[in-house]
């Protein structure tokens, strides 16, 4: 036997085989005899037969090499032949994207030259071989569903970025996204495709036809009459929009879905693949055959139990075998078609995998009869070929495909040795292996089977035609009951056979994630770990480059599997050690976020950038967690902040890796969507552009020393800590208790996962609502549909046909999109899902508590985990009912009670920083006080809590984002205002209404408990009601200012001669001007109902002020609105789309509901405070009180009288909305005006204008100014004393204001 080269697993070296009969038995090889036999039954002929003994040629291992070359030669005669070129083609034997001219625009392609994703508007690529004569065939697996052209094309097509494929003459395309088949025109054709799906591109150019089949079912015959003739040869082509993303199997590897009759345009090899056979039967014979050398004879063994047990004759024969097999197992074609094929067929006999030792076994022995790097390439090809059959098998009823794969996964990841290579070198590095944990959406349900699985489909009635949940509920009729029981059955027939899918998916993690089997090294789960973090880095630093993304349908099956493994190792460590917490109670500690073992790349922390918190917090990091930053570190970190060339400090403290995660090449993650499973480290340009230079030398990163380990870098020992040494939970603060939370590597497992949510899972589950609003929309067309047909008059048959035809239309969409929904709902939306984000929310607010206690420490925490507590809460309330029910989740009140005081603490918490963040959190709590079970919430949190954020909410409007905090404080208001109980606005009740579940439609629910703590805080806090007030009186001055002036141009645009149009963001802008001005008055009537005394009680400093301010403006907002025919009026009744939200009632009545507080619901002296006040302000019409019951002007009505139909506004049209009792108030507070107006009008003695104050020539002068004696009225001096102390007249500063009265004797 002689080497097959340098280091050979089996030479003579290894294995000195004897000739001498005496040896055997030392050697433990069986007597020549038996040996001739067995190695006759093992290694048979061609046909299987054996020669009879007398004429068997004598066979021992010195001559068992040359007798396995002549076997193997046998039928290989037609090498030669088969290796010829094959007529009518031309070009290279090895078919690939030509990848040196065939293309067009920008393209990223794989090493292989097979996958390909688009990078510009519209790139085009062949292939490097043409054919011009007979049948041919080639794959194209489908990776996303977007916009392709894939068929054929000659060399002189000529594309560009908005001409591909089948838009030139003499190119064919079949494009399944818009349904289409193209040359130069378009006509239907075909099927919609969907990733996961092989499309087979046929040509026959013997009878001039192109065809194409999508998952092995023919689509027909698309172009016949093709050109042909001399000069004419068709290249394999296509042409994809940005970021579409395929793989092409030319004949490399077996075709999925071959067509009797024609050719792959690679030929397969052929004579490798005879002698792979024959090896793989010769191996067989080997696990079937057994030696029983005492009674010196040949038995059949069970195969399924076979195991090498150091039998020297067996290893001997298997060595041979290898020998040959070994080279073999390095090609892809004869790893899929031969080896995956042969351990398939073990698994088919069914049980648990364990009831199949027989792969372990094959496994050993690859590892040690085979070359190192052959078995590394034969486990690395056998791996992409399992996730390429998982991923691109179509969907049966059963699953029955994807649970053979995975199942076959399992296995070869039990072996402990080939799953530690593969999760060093290939599962995250060359594999997109997290699509072993998703389970793609059949687009084509028929095809799947959902009609036999789902045989009656249903879908909910509960919605009105305006789209909102019906208030009365309609009882179910006893055929609707049926089909809804009938359907839900189906729907868990469905479910039972997800879950085995989804449990053998968690059985991979599972065995990912072991810790024990350090044998050789160090354990899975700490490679795993490692990768894990890379693998988030990726998608959490690429974040804007589509490309390079873990698709989210990807990440949501992933974070639920990893999930359940986490959860289930969490649990086995709390059996074993009592102390430590239950899955249920964890949080991720404090200390992982400032002690540096664990990398969060370039995300951002609360307190803002790490290199900024290392500086200004390694004083309280060295005091209360006992952790020094490294001084070389900090000094590195303050360097490269001056160089604004180079990289952020943070990003070179936080990923020292860099340079290993880039590769010393292109920073290309192997999450690139080629379904070759590769890295597209090509790519291709015709513009000759670069895209992909790196900002900065590599090298530079490695002169930063940092404290912090590189992922790379870290042992077990770092993770888990032994002898003292903490590992994770190095730098424990004192607020954390001193207890056993669980294996430290599970804590980073559980961190990762907060993360994954983060990045796009969240995006993911909202996107996959849509099919659920899509039932509702056809549900809604088809009910109104029904009601025509009842109603349509029997004599208009037409009409009648027309409404049957959309019936069925509707009809047949719906079956379809409810048995799409049941897959969404059983993979996405199920029970369990919900408990798993549940879980998620539960595990954030824990950690978010833990942090909190931990006080300037807690800007360490990164911003995501505030964000997945919101977007998790978000996520139950909106996109899992109605399915699923928040409110039956274990421990909801006090989660949500929980929540709102982290809302509430932290939405002004000065340690966070960012603006996004904070945004976020006020946002969060404004909708969260939009719902009663939520303001529940809310009231229940502690009351010092309570206070504090009250007192936060009433902070002065200036240098903040008020508009938020305002919005918050309306709806604790609205319910209690004057006519202030409407969910929608009276005039929009007609129009088609938005969506019913959005915070802004919700009933109102007012919070008296709140409003009573606003009101004890403006009441005990003097310095806060003033300064209060006049910000939320200066942002209404502003707000309404800008809507007048808004609409005065909107107005001149629309009376213009010329068709124009109004910008619509200017309609939108001047509506939010409109919405804000009528909150900011809501907030006021709020303020005077709840605390009067900061208006009227003139002891106070700034109540005169204040009451003068908010008179002066509500005699604005009324003279604007009221005038008739004036602009508001104008602009109203144009109606402009935008504008919908603009109408008198809402600010009329905000401003109503001020002045029947001021004037009516308040005592005498308070009354006659406020009307002096109002009646004093020379802007004061009683016209414009008038005009709220409707009492206009007697020329308006005269002048409007032939217009009879003209309504004018009046309170009294809006009995729904206002009570009697307020209308009552009105009428008083009309009759006291009219006559206080009256007295003051008479008694009003003429004044001379040098007694006016110079700068509002509206009230008498009455103050003087020290030390320059200038004069003005009160009401000046005071509102510019508030910005400035410099005198209107002299700029002198003034020190004093004394009270002015004119001498008698002037």
């Amino acid at each position: 036997m002689t080497s097959r080269g340098a280091g050979t697993a089996f030479s003579r070296k290894n294995y000195r085989l004897s000739t001498e009969p005496e040896k055997s038995k030392a050697t433990g090889i069986v007597n020549s005899r038996l040996l001739n036999d067995y190695l006759h039954r093992v290694f048979t002929n061609a046909d299987g037969n054996q020669p009879a003994a007398a004429y068997r040629k004598h066979v021992t291992f010195q001559n068992l090499q040359d007798h396995l070359d002549r076997l193997l030669a046998e039928e290989n005669g037609s090498e030669d032949s088969r290796d010829q070129v094959a007529e009518g083609r031309l070009g290279p034997s090895t078919v690939v994207l030509d990848h040196t001219s065939g293309f067009e625009g920008l393209l990223l392609v794989d090493d292989d030259l097979l996958g390909v994703i688009g990078h510009s508007n519209f790139g085009s690529i062949r292939a490097t071989t043409c054919v011009y004569k007979g049948k041919w065939i080639y794959e194209v697996l489908i990776s996303s569903q977007g916009l392709m052209q894939i068929g054929w094309c000659t060399l002189n097509c000529r594309f560009n970025q908005e001409e591909g494929v089948g838009d030139t003459p003499d190119s064919y395309a079949y494009d399944g996204n818009r349904v289409r088949k193209w040359n130069v025109t378009t006509t239907n054709y075909g099927k919609s495709w969907a990733a996961g799906d092989i499309v087979s591109c046929l040509i026959d150019l013997d009878e001039g036809t192109i065809a194409f089949c999508l998952n092995g079912i023919s689509l027909g015959t698309a172009f016949d009459n093709i050109t042909r003739g001399a000069g004419m040869a068709y290249f394999p082509a296509i042409s994809l929009s940005f970021k579409e993303s395929v793989a092409f199997n030319f004949g490399s590897r077996p075709l999925r879905y071959p067509v009797e009759g024609y050719r792959p345009l690679q030929d397969p090899p052929v004579a490798d693949l005879v002698k792979a056979r024959k090896l793989l039967g010769y191996l067989k014979n080997v696990i079937h055959i057994g030696i029983d050398v005492t009674e010196g004879k040949l038995v059949e063994k069970d195969t399924s139990m076979w195991q090498l047990q150091g039998e020297p004759t067996v290893l001997i024969t298997l060595a041979h075998i290898f020998n040959y097999f070994s080279p073999l197992m390095c090609k892809v074609y004869l790893v899929e078609d031969v080896l995956m094929t042969f351990l398939l067929s073990i698994l088919e006999r069914g049980g648990a995998v364990e009831a199949h030792p027989l792969i372990q076994q094959l496994l050993d022995l690859m590892w040690l009869l085979m070359e190192e790097y052959e078995v590394h390439e034969c486990l690395k090809q056998l791996l992409m070929s399992l996730l390429r059959a998982y991923r691109f098998s179509p969907i049966i009823p059963d699953l029955g495909l994807q649970i053979h794969y995975l199942r076959l996964t399992i296995a070869v990841l039990k072996h402990e040795k080939s799953r530690k290579y593969l999760l060093s070198n290939v599962l995250f590095d060359v594999l997109r292996s997290v699509v072993f944990f998703y389970i793609k959406s059949p687009l084509r349900v028929e095809e799947a089977g959902l009609q036999e699985l789902i045989p009656t489909t249903w879908w909910p009635n509960r919605f009105t035609k305006e789209g909102k949940e019906s208030k009365e509920v309609k009882e179910e009729s006893a055929e609707e009951r049926l089909r809804r029981r009938a359907y839900e059955r189906g729907c868990q027939r469905l479910k039972k056979r997800i879950e085995v899918v989804e449990g053998l998916q968690v059985q991979i993690l599972k065995l990912l994630l072991n810790n024990k089997d350090r044998g050789g090294g160090e354990a899975s789960r700490y490679i795993f770990l490692n990768k894990f973090r890379k693998f988030l880095q990726e998608n959490a630093s690429n974040r804007g480059n589509l490309t390079v993304l873990c698709p989210p349908e990807y990440m949501v099956c992933f974070l639920h599997r990893l999930i359940a493994a986490l959860r289930f190792f969490w649990d086995g460590h709390k059996a074993k050690t009592p102390a430590a917490l239950s899955s249920e109670e964890a949080y991720v500690p404090p200390q992982l976020f400032y002690n540096g073992k664990v990398d969060y790349f370039d995300l951002q922390r609360l307190g803002g950038l790490l290199s900024h918190l290392k500086k200004t917090l390694k004083d309280d990091l060295a005091a209360k967690a006992n952790v020094l930053i490294d001084p070389a570190e900090l000094q590195a970190v303050t360097m490269d902040d001056l160089d604004e060339d180079e990289e952020s400090a943070t990003s070179a403290a936080q990923r020292p890796s860099a340079a290993l995660a880039i590769g010393g090449a292109l920073a290309r993650p192997g999450w690139l969507s080629s379904p070759t499973l590769g890295r597209a480290n090509r790519f291709l340009s015709t513009a000759a552009v670069s895209l992909m230079n790196p900002r900065r030398p590599l090298g530079t990163l490695e002169k930063i020393k940092v404290r912090t380990l590189s992922v790379e870098q870290r042992t077990e020992e770092d993770i888990e800590g032994s002898h003292g040494n903490e590992g994770l939970l190095l730098g424990r603060p004192p607020e954390e208790p001193d207890q056993p939370i669980t294996e430290n590597s599970l804590l980073e497992v559980l961190d990762g996962i907060v993360m994954m949510y983060n990045l796009s899972v969240h995006q993911q589950l909202g996107k996959m609502v849509g099919v659920s609003d899509d039932v509702n929309e056809y549900a809604m067309a088809l009910k109104d549909t029904e009601e025509k047909i009842s109603r349509c008059p029997k004599r208009r048959r037409d009409i009648h046909e027309e409404l049957l035809k959309s019936q069925k239309v509707f009809s047949e969409k719906l079956n379809h999109l409810s048995r799409r929904l049941a897959w969404i709902n059983v993979t996405i939306y199920s029970k369990e899902k919900m408990q798993d984000v549940y879980w998620l929310l539960r595990v954030c607010i824990r950690t978010i508590e833990h942090g909190d206690r931990t006080g300037s420490l807690f800007a360490f925490m990164p911003e995501f985990y505030l964000s997945v507590a919101m977007n998790s809460y978000s996520a139950l309330k909106n996109y899992f009912s109605p399915v699923n029910n928040m409110e039956e989740l274990p421990g909801y009140e006090e989660t949500l009670m929980r929540l709102a005081a982290i809302l509430a603490k932290h939405f002004a918490d000065s340690r966070i920083v960012g603006t996004d963040i904070r945004d976020s959190l006020m946002q969060a709590l404004a909708s969260y006080v939009c719902y009663p079970h939520s303001l529940r919430a809310v009231e229940r949190i502690p009351e010092e809590q309570r206070i504090s954020m009250m007192k936060n909410l009433l902070a002065p409007y200036e240098q903040r984002p008020w508009a938020q905090t305002n919005w918050i404080l309306v709806r604790l208001w609205r319910g209690c205002g004057f006519g202030y109980r409407y969910t929608r606005l009276p005039h929009l009740l007609k129009t088609k209404p938005e969506d019913a579940s959005l915070p802004s439609l919700q009933k109102p629910c007012p919070s008296t408990l709140l409003q009573r703590h606003m009101a004890d805080l403006l009441h005990s806090d003097r310095d806060l009601a003033p300064s209060f007030l006049n910000s939320v009186l200066n942002q209404l001055n502003w707000a309404f200012s800008e809507f007048i002036g808004m609409i005065q141009e909107i107005q001149q645009a629309a009376e213009r001669l010329e068709r124009n149009f109004v910008d619509s963001r200017q309609l939108k802008v001047c509506a939010t001007c409109f919405d804000l001005s009528v909150s900011l008055l809501r907030v006021l009537e709020m303020t005077v109902t709840l605390a009067p005394e900061i208006f009227l009680d003139w002891n106070r400093p700034s109540s005169e002020l204040l009451l003068r301010r908010l008179a002066q403006l509500l005699n604005q907002v009324l003279n604007r609105v009221t005038a008739e025919r004036n602009l508001f009026d104008r602009v109203v009744n144009l109606r402009l789309p935008g504008l919908e939200s603009v109408d008198h009632y809402p600010i009329l009545v905000a401003v109503t509901g001020i002045l029947v507080r001021l004037l009516v619901d308040t005592d005498v002296q308070g009354a006659e405070r406020a009307t002096a006040v109002l009646l004093a302000d020379p802007c004061f019409q009683l016209r414009s009180i008038q005009y709220l019951l409707g009492h206009a002007e007697p020329s308006a009505l005269a002048a409007a009288a032939p217009a009879t139909d003209k309504r004018h506004f009046s309170l009294h049209t809006y009995t729904e909305y206002i009570s009697a009792e307020e209308l009552a108030k009105v009428d008083k507070m009309l009759s006291h005006l009219s006559e206080e107006s009256k007295q003051a009008a008479a008694t009003t003695l003429p004044t001379s204008e040098e007694d006016l104050c110079p700068i509002c020539y509206a009230h008498p002068i009455s103050a003087i100014f020290r030390p320059c004696s200038h004069k003005s009225c009160k009401a000046c001096i005071n509102q510019h004393l508030m910005n400035n102390k410099d005198c209107f007249f002299c700029k002198a500063t003034i020190t004093g204001v004394d009270d002015f009265t004119k001498p008698a004797s002037s």
